[in-house]
Order: structure tokens, then sequence, then C-alpha cells
């Protein structure tokens, strides 16, 4: 069913439980109706969700693919992949989940001797097992050490990026990928504290990037060092450097009529989706299906506040 490989699921490392990888909050999937209804599932339809993480959306596309359907699930993070596991063993077959990063969904996919995908799912979000477990280094609310790595197979980390890159690099990752106004105040502060010892925790960064910011920001509903752990995140992982190549990918991904569903959660990710999904149309071999992006409504906001700013962008292969 799935080419030479066989079997369900691929990992390289030894099977563990959810609780033995360390638990946490599993991520609550967003926009989960806005996603089935773009995506159209259906019977005997092969559908990517290439950001699988516990397996929330996937479970609901699952469970809409039988009889004959199947579904690929990626991700780099081997403690989703635990989770994903356990959450879609039910279907057994029909999905086969790879840890590897959504780029490489057209290798993974020729592969494993897949057709053109029917439908294709990013959710780009950092999930809950992520925020909530400092020993990931994500955030700044609980503090551990500076990782951030989502695969962490890489070498790169955020340790090594916050003291060893120079002053003019921190700041350029910063005001790029942060959006920060002050990214070289806050790159020569990180300079002038790294030179007495490095810089070894989240919240030990966050204090120097607060100290580093004018105090009226501290009132605002951002806190201080928001934009400079996006920044780093996001240059630690290529992560906007991942999601241009796979929308670059995306006409030969995609089968006449299939469907590529898209969330963000910043403007940096939301302008390269919109950017890309308008080119399609432009060149003629896609449609958008979203004149505008699809956002959370009021009451899922309320039982989910990590969803407020999710944007769902949608196009469709045309032949």
């Amino acid at each position: 069913m799935w080419g030479h490989n066989g079997g369900a699921v691929v990992t390289d490392e030894p099977d563990r439980t959810h609780e033995e990888r360390g638990g946490g909050m599993p991520h609550r999937p967003v926009l989960t109706t806005a996603v089935l209804h773009y995506l159209a599932a259906r019977p005997g339809a092969v559908i990517a969700d290439g950001t699988v993480g516990a397996g929330g959306h996937a479970a609901e596309l699952a469970a809409r693919l039988a009889p004959g359907g199947r579904l690929l699930g990626l991700d780099w993070d081997d403690d989703a992949l635990a989770l994903a596991v356990e959450r879609l063993d039910e279907y057994g077959e029909a999905v086969r989940l790879i840890r590897a990063p959504f780029q490489d969904l057209a290798q993974v996919s020729a592969e494993l001797g897949l057709p053109r995908l029917d439908g294709l799912l990013l959710d780009l979000g950092l999930s809950s097992m992520h925020v909530d477990r400092p020993e990931r280094g994500f955030s700044f609310l609980q503090d551990g050490p500076l990782d951030m790595r989502m695969d962490r197979r890489r070498a790169l980390t955020a340790r090594e990026a916050v003291n060893t890159w120079p002053s003019d690099e921190l700041a350029q990752v910063i005001r790029e990928y942060g959006e920060d106004r002050y990214a070289s105040r806050i790159a020569r502060a990180i300079e002038r504290a790294r030179s007495s010892g490095p810089i070894e925790t989240t919240r030990e960064l966050a204090g120097i990037v607060a100290g580093a910011t004018p105090g009226a920001r501290a009132s605002r509903r951002l806190h201080p060092a928001t934009r400079t752990f996006q920044a780093l995140r996001l240059a630690v992982n290529d992560e906007l450097g991942a999601l241009r190549t796979l929308l670059a990918a995306l006409p030969d991904l995609l089968a006449p009529g299939g469907r590529a569903v898209i969330i963000s959660f910043h403007s940096l990710e939301d302008r390269l989706v919109k950017r890309a999904f308008l080119d399609a149309a432009r060149q003629g071999w896609g449609r958008v299906l979203t004149k505008k992006p699809v956002r959370p409504d009021a009451d899922e906001v309320a039982s989910n506040p990590r969803s407020r700013s999710a944007k769902l962008r949608a196009l469709e292969r045309l032949p």
C-alpha cells in the first residue's frame, strides 16, 4: 500500500510512549472546521499533513478517507510523532507517519510511491508540547535551556546563535524575523551580557531583552522578549526557508483539483503564503479559495487563546 518501505510508521528511534518522552499538554488543533471544509477529504483520497504534531487534524482527516484513502503525516519532532502514533493507531495501514520536515514532502512521497496529493495541510504554529515544556527552550515563561530546535538532530541551537553570532547578524535576524524596531539595541545588549559569560537560559535572555527595550513597551500586550524569541526560533529552524521550499513544490505535489490548506501564526509566514497563492492564480495553475484569511471565531479564541493569531489560506490546483 505504501511502496517498498512497508509498515505504518517510520522513525529513527525506539518507540516510546508520550509519558516516557516527558508528557506535556497535547496540542489543540485550530480552525478544524475550516480545515475539513477546504480540504474536502473524501473516501479514497490521498492527503498529506506536513506538520502532523499530536495528530489532531490528522485524526479528523483520516476518519473521512475510508475506505481506500491514505494519510501521510510528517513531523520533524520525535515527541510530536510519539503522540501521533498513539492517536492514529486505530487507522492502521491507512496512515503512515514519517519523521521528516515538511519541505521534504516531495522526496518522501516519491519514495513511498504516492500519486499526486488530493490534499495538503500545514499548521505552522508552535504546539503546546513545545511551549509548555521548559527543556525545549521555546518560552521565557518557564526557565529552560536556550535550545528552540524543532528537530533535535539539528546542530544549531538558540544558545549557539545568542552566544556566537556577531552583533550585527543578531540585529538583522531580530529585525527581519522578529520585526522589532529595537533590534540593534537588543543585539548590543546581548553582546555586552555574553562578554562576561555565556547566556544559558530562556529567562536570562528574556531579562536582557527587556532591559534593552524602552519601558513603554512593557505595558503593551506583548512581552518585550516575544519578538526576539520568535526571530531566534525562525532562524534556528530555518522555518521560512522550509516554507518557501514547500510552496515552490506545490504545482508538482498537488493533483488536479487537489487543495493546499496552510495555517500561519505571524505576518512573515502569512505574507509568503498569500504571495505564493496569488502567484499560482496569476500563472494559471491555481485558484485561491480564500479571498481573505479565515480566522478563529470568538468561541474558539475563548476556549483556546493560542488560536487568536491563526490565519488559514487555501488554494486549489487547476488542471
